[in-house]
C-alpha cells in the first residue's frame, strides 16, 4: 500500500520504459513488491515493446526505487534498453499491476523456455505440497515460455495455457503479490491444469492421468518400462524425445535401427551433476551452463569406462549430456523402481524419424513415431512452436604462457536460448529477413538494433523440414510483428532457401556463404572495420563457380576480398563426394601424385569398389580442366579419414572428420593432450606448405597428403597419423592466416565455419595466432557452422544496403 502524502509534501511521478526480457519472468510482481515496499503509488504493466512502470511518491523513496529497479532483477530478467520520463503527479492511492497495453509496435523480447527451478523441484518432491508429483509445476522463475506463446504481450490468453481455466487455489496464488506464482501465466495444478498419460504404440491409453497428481502415476509407469528396456516417445517442452536406457547395447541398437539413425551420436539425460560427472569431464564453466536455466546439452570429453552403450556415440570420444529440465523429466529419474534404485542415464534423442522435423502434436507423434516407440508418454498442453534442445561444446583453450581458459561455444541454438535477440552494433536501415543456409537451417529477422534468430530447423533438402522452414518464417514475422523490407540469402542457386527468396518480390541481397560466417562473428563481437577471417567448412558456393570451403577473407560486414584458400582439387562425383570418402581421397591423390600414386595409396584405394574408382578416373580425365573443383576443408578431412582407414563413408554429416578427430585425441593420450594443455609425446611432424599465388595465398595440402601416404608405407599407426595430420593442418592454417593478416595490415582475426567444431583445430590455431600477436575472435552466441549463417547474412545485407544508400 502506498504511503499517504502529508500536506505540503513534495511528490513526484516518473515513468520508466523498459526493453529486453521483461515479460513472463516475474518482472511485474517483482516491481509491485519493490514499489509497495517503498510506499510508492503507480502502476506496472506489459506493452508490445516490453514493460512500463509509473511510480509516484516522495523524491527520496522514488530515487531508492529507481536504483533498485535498474540493478536488482529477478533471475530471468534481462534489460537491454531503458528510458525515464518525468510526469506530473496523478494522485494515485496505491500501486497496481495494470492490464497489458496492446497498442503500438510489438518489440517485446520473448522469453525462452526455462528449466524447472529449485523451488518448484522441491515442491514437486514434497509429499505435503499440493503439487506433489505434478508433471507441470512451474512459477514465474521457470517453465514454458516460447514454446507455448501465440502472441504478445505475454499473457495467459495468448498462450496454449488459455485452454486451462485456473482453479480457485491457483487463482489465489496468481493474484497474491507475495506468492512466487503471482502473475505466472502457465500456473496450474492437478485440479485445473494439463495432464499426462501413458499410451501404447497405437495411441490407446495404458495408464490414465490420475486425479491426485495429474499424471504422476503415468510417469512412474513410463520409468518402469524404460528400466525394463522399452523405447518411449516422451512429450516435453518443445517437442518429443525418443528415450531408452543408455547402458543397454541391445536397446540402443534397436532404437538406432527403428529410427534409421546408423551412427550419429545420441544425446543423454542424467539425474544430476553427480551422474554427469561419471560420464564426462566437466570443468566449472561446463557445470554452470549444464545447470543454467537453459539446461542445454553439453558436449564434453567422455570419461574412460563411462557406463553407456558403445552404440550411443560410436567412434566419438565425446558425449552430449543434459539434466532433466521439465518436472516430468525429474519425475522419471526420481521414480523408485521395483527392487529399489532409480533410472540411470537415458538416451534422449530428438523425437523424429531421421532427417525429419521434430514431432510436437500427440496425433502426429503417434502417426510418425508409432513404428519406433513401444509406448508414448503424452500430455494435453499444446506445443505452439517446435524447439529442439540446444547444444553447447565444452573445451579448454591454451593461452600463450598462461593457464588454459575454459570455453563454451554453441553448436545448436534452440531451447533455452531462442528467441533471445542478438544486439547489433548499429541499426539496420530497414527490416531484413535472412533465410540462412541449406543445412542446419535457421532464419533471422533483423530490425533496429536487434536480430532474432529462429530455432534450429534442420536440413532443407527434406520436404517436411522445408515446410517447417516456411512455417517458421511466417510465425517469426507474426510473433515479432515485423514485415521485412529486404531479403538476404546465400549465393548457391540450388539452396531451397535461396530459391524461395528469389521467388519473392522484395529487394534481395545475396551473401557469399563464408563471408556470412565471418559477418556473424563480427556481429557477435560488435567489430567494425576489416578483419582477417578464416572460414573453414564442407561447402559454400563461390562467385567463381567453384565450391569454396577453406577461405581467408579480408572482410568487413559489407564486403570481402579473398586473401587465400586451400589449393583446389576436383570434387569427384559432386554431392556424392560428401558421402563416399574414397572420392575426395582419389582427388587428393591425383593432385599429389598424378596418375602414378605409390603402392600404399593404391592399397588404400583398393578398399573401395574398383569399378567405381575406374569410372571416376575416366570421367575426371574426360572432364580435364572442366571438372568442378573445391577448396573444401571438410573434403580434405574426408579424404584423410579414408586413407587412414578410419571411415569409408559419412553416414551422417561430418562423421569421418569427427572420427578422425577422435582417433587423434586417443593417440595423443586424452583430450587435454590433444589440445596441447599438458606435455605429451607428439608424433613425427608431417610437411605442409603455404605459397603465394595470383589469387592470394595457397594452402597446399599436397605435402601433407604425401606425408600421410609415406607414414602408411612406413607402418605408422593410423591414430598417430591422425594426430600428426591435425597438428600439421593446424600449423598450416595458422601460418596462412598470420601471413594473410600481415600482408593486409590487419591485427584482428575471426575463426569461423563448421570445421571449427573440431577442438584440436580451434585450440591450436587460436593459440598459434595469439602467440603471433594477433587478436583472435571466436563464436560465443551463435554456432560457428551453418546455424549462424542467417545472422551473418542479415548483418552483411544491412551493411550493403546502408553503403549503397538503399
Amino acid at each position: 500500500m502506498a504511503t499517504k502524502s502529508k500536506p505540503g509534501e513534495d511528490r513526484r511521478r516518473r515513468r520508466y520504459e523498459l526493453r529486453g526480457r521483461v515479460q513472463g519472468v516475474g518482472f511485474r510482481p517483482w516491481v509491485y513488491r519493490l514499489a509497495t515496499g517503498e510506499g510508492l503509488a503507480g502502476r506496472v504493466g506489459n506493452d508490445p515493446r516490453g514493460a512500463f512502470v509509473e511510480a509516484e511518491g516522495p523524491p527520496a523513496a522514488l530515487d531508492r526505487f529507481e536504483r533498485r529497479l535498474m540493478s536488482e532483477w529477478p533471475p530471468l530478467v534481462e534489460i537491454t534498453g531503458k528510458r525515464a520520463i518525468e510526469l506530473a503527479p496523478a494522485g494515485d492511492a496505491a500501486f497496481v499491476i495494470a492490464p497489458s497495453d496492446r497498442a503500438g509496435e510489438r518489440r517485446a523480447e520473448i522469453t525462452p523456455d526455462t528449466a524447472v527451478c529449485a523451488d518448484c523441484r522441491r515442491e514437486l518432491l514434497d509429499p505435503a505440497d499440493r503439487r506433489h508429483r505434478y508433471p507441470f509445476i512451474n512459477c514465474t522463475n521457470c517453465g514454458p515460455r516460447y514454446s507455448i506463446i501465440r502472441g504478445v504481450p505475454y499473457d495467459r490468453e495468448r498462450t496454449t495455457m488459455a485452454a486451462f481455466a485456473m482453479c480457485p487455489d491457483c487463482r489465489r496464488e496468481y493474484a497474491d503479490p507475495a506468492d512466487r506464482r503471482f502473475h505466472a501465466q502457465p500456473d496450474a495444478c492437478p485440479v485445473c491444469g494439463p495432464r499426462a498419460w501413458l499410451a501404447d504404440a497405437a495411441g490407446n491409453i495404458l495408464t490414465p492421468a490420475d486425479e491426485a497428481t495429474g499424471g504422476g502415476e503415468a510417469v512412474a509407469e513410463a520409468a518402469r518400462r524404460l528400466a525394463a528396456g522399452a523405447i518411449l516417445a516422451v512429450k516435453g517442452l518443445g517437442g518429443f524425445h525418443l528415450a531408452c536406457r543408455a547402458d543397454d547395447d541391445a536397446v540402443v541398437a534397436r532404437l538406432r535401427e527403428r529410427k534409421s539413425r546408423e551412427a550419429k551420436p545420441l544425446a543423454l539425460m542424467v539425474r544430476g551433476l553427480a551422474e554427469a560427472r561419471r560420464l564426462v569431464d566437466l570443468d566449472a564453466a561446463a557445470e554452470a551452463v549444464l545447470a543454467s536455466p537453459a539446461h542445454p546439452i553439453v558436449l564434453a570429453a567422455a570419461r574412460p569406462g563411462a557406463p553407456v552403450s558403445r552404440h550411443v556415440a560410436p567412434g566419438s570420444d565425446t558425449l552430449g549430456v543434459m539434466l532433466p529440465y521439465t518436472p516430468l523429466h525429474v519425475l522419471l529419474f526420481e521414480t523408485e523402481l521395483p527392487g529399489g534404485g532409480r533410472l540411470g542415464p537415458l538416451v534422449m534423442t530428438s523425437g523424429n524419424p531421421s532427417a525429419e522435423p521434430l514431432c510436437a502434436d500427440n496425433d502426429e507423434a503417434v502417426r510418425r513415431l508409432g513404428a519406433i516407440a513401444d509406448a508414448f508418454l503424452l500430455h494435453d498442453r499444446d506445443i505452439e512452436r517446435r524447439v529442439d534442445d540446444s547444444v553447447v561444446a565444452s573445451l579448454a583453450l591454451p593461452e600463450p604462457g598462461g593457464a588454459p581458459v575454459p570455453a563454451l561455444f554453441p553448436l545448436r541454438r534452440a531451447r533455452g536460448t531462442v528467441p533471445a535477440p542478438i544486439v547489433l552494433a548499429r541499426e539496420t536501415p530497414v527490416p531484413i529477413l535472412a533465410v540462412g543456409a541449406e543445412l542446419k537451417s535457421t532464419v533471422c529477422l533483423a530490425a533496429g538494433r536487434e536480430a532474432v534468430l529462429s530455432e534450429h530447423l534442420g536440413d532443407l533438402d527434406n520436404p517436411e523440414t522445408y515446410r517447417n522452414f516456411l512455417s517458421a518464417v511466417a510465425r517469426l514475422q507474426e510473433l515479432l510483428d515485423i514485415a521485412p523490407a529486404a531479403l538476404a540469402c546465400d549465393l548457391h542457386p540450388d539452396y531451397q532457401a535461396t530459391r524461395w527468396a528469389r521467388s519473392l518480390d522484395l529487394p534481395r541481397v545475396e551473401v557469399q556463404h563464408h563471408h556470412a560466417h565471418v559477418a556473424a562473428c563480427l556481429a557477435e563481437h560488435h567489430l567494425d572495420g576489416e578483419v582477417m577471417g578464416l572460414a573453414i567448412d564442407g561447402t559454400g558456393w563461390g562467385p567463381d563457380g567453384t565450391v569454396w570451403g577453406c577461405e581467408l577473407l579480408a572482410a568487413d560486414a559489407a564486403g570481402y576480398r579473398r586473401a587465400g584458400h586451400l589449393r583446389p582439387f576436383p570434387l569427384v562425383g559432386g554431392d556424392a563426394a560428401a558421402r563416399e570418402t574414397w572420392r575426395p581421397a582419389l582427388a587428393l591423390l591425383g593432385e599429389t601424385y598424378g596418375d602414378d600414386p605409390p603402392a600404399a595409396a593404391r592399397d588404400a584405394l583398393a578398399r573401395s569398389d574398383p569399378r567405381a574408382v575406374d569410372l571416376a578416373r575416366r570421367r575426371l580425365a574426360a572432364q580435364g580442366e572442366r571438372a568442378l573443383r573445391t577448396s573444401s576443408l571438410g573434403r580434405l578431412f574426408d579424404g584423410a579419414a579414408f586413407l587412414l582407414g578410419v571411415r569409408d563413408a559419412n553416414r551422417h554429416e561430418a562423421e569421418a572428420p569427427m572420427a578422425l578427430e577422435a582417433e587423434a585425441v586417443r593417440a595423443a593420450g586424452g583430450d587435454a593432450a590433444a589440445l596441447g594443455l599438458k606435455p605429451a609425446p607428439e608424433p613425427a611432424p608431417l610437411p605442409w606448405a603455404v605459397a603465394g599465388g595470383a589469387g592470394g595465398l595457397v594452402l597446399d595440402f599436397r605435402p601433407l597428403v604425401a606425408g600421410l601416404v609415406d607414414g602408411l608405407a612406413a607402418g605408422r599407426p593410423s591414430g598417430e597419423l591422425a594426430y600428426a595430420f591435425h597438428l600439421a593442418l593446424s600449423e598450416m592454417l595458422a601460418a596462412g592466416t598470420a601471413a594473410a593478416a600481415r600482408d593486409a595490415g590487419l591485427d584482428r582475426v575471426v575463426l569461423t565455419g563448421g570445421s571449427f567444431a573440431n577442438r584440436i583445430l580451434l585450440a591450436r590455431v587460436r593459440a598459434r595466432l595469439r602467440a603471433a600477436g594477433l587478436r583472435v575472435y571466436i563464436h560465443h552466441l551463435v554456432p560457428p557452422g551453418d546455424g549462424g549463417v542467417s545472422l551473418g547474412q542479415a548483418v552483411s545485407a544491412a551493411a550493403r544496403l546502408e553503403r549503397d544508400g538503399r
